[in-house]
């Protein structure tokens, strides 16, 4: 994926061509595969600075969003008993999820940006990003997830174990 990225935009002139083919309208695309491909970029980078910030700063300090407060209480109202720290794929996936977060995520739209686009989540929070390790989510999901893995602790262990290294 990345080196169909960078072979297809290249250099800052190929950088200001993704950026703006990835705000066109999805009408604007058939099922362009050099568009997946930019995505998939999109959202591996974020996974990558989001891990790298979590490994550098103590998790219980970051805000992720203006909105955290919001997006953790209506989280933890909606998900009273979902177990944030390992993940299995039908927490998200399996239709009876797809009931609960459908309505989750859409009360979001207008206020959390980009609320929909897609973004890679850890299933075990304790582990880097890894084929085993990650699933496609939501951009909403995977805040309204990592807010309440920083609020709750579970993201302590990255952060200490980057730290024992140093």
């Amino acid at each position: 994926v990345c080196v169909c990225v960078c072979v297809c935009f290249q250099g800052v002139e190929g950088a200001s061509a993704a950026a703006h083919a990835l705000s066109l309208p999805a009408e604007a695309y058939g099922n362009d595969p050099r568009l997946e491909a930019m995505w998939a970029m999109k959202a591996y980078n974020h996974a990558e600075v989001y891990f790298n910030l979590i490994s550098s700063v103590d998790p219980k300090f970051l805000k992720l969003t203006k909105v955290d407060d919001q997006i953790y209480s209506s989280f933890r109202e909606t998900f009273k008993d979902l177990d944030v720290k390992r993940l299995k794929e039908e927490d998200l996936k399996s239709d009876e999820a797809k009931q609960t977060w459908r309505p989750f995520c859409n009360q979001f739209e207008g206020i959390v940006e980009d609320f929909n686009y897609g973004t890679l989540l850890r299933l075990d929070c304790e582990k880097d990003y890894s084929e085993d390790n990650t699933i496609f989510a939501t951009r909403v999901q995977f805040f309204a997830v990592e807010i309440a893995r920083n609020r709750e602790g579970h993201n302590d262990t990255v952060f200490t174990s980057k730290r024992a290294k140093s």
